[in-house]
């Protein structure tokens, strides 16, 4: 198995959460998702298991909101 097969970049990841690039670059920098580097360019990649874990918290807290009486 490749790393390609292993992880998504940073533009499938984005695409993934539904959020724009350099959104990603900026959770990756703080901490929010883990990032890892490709051995031989340093590219950005990420987990695929990380990046679901991200969308499963936006998924919960927009139904969260959403349930709140008005």
């Amino acid at each position: 198995m490749s790393v390609r097969d292993q992880y998504l970049t940073v533009k499938q990841a984005a695409a993934r959460l539904g959020i724009a690039s350099n959104t990603l670059r900026a959770w990756g920098a703080s901490g929010k998702i883990p990032e890892y580097r490709h051995p031989v360019n340093n590219y950005r990649l990420f987990k695929p298991q990380d990046v679901d874990h991200i969308l499963q918290e936006i998924e919960a807290s927009i139904s969260t909101t959403r349930r709140k009486p008005r």
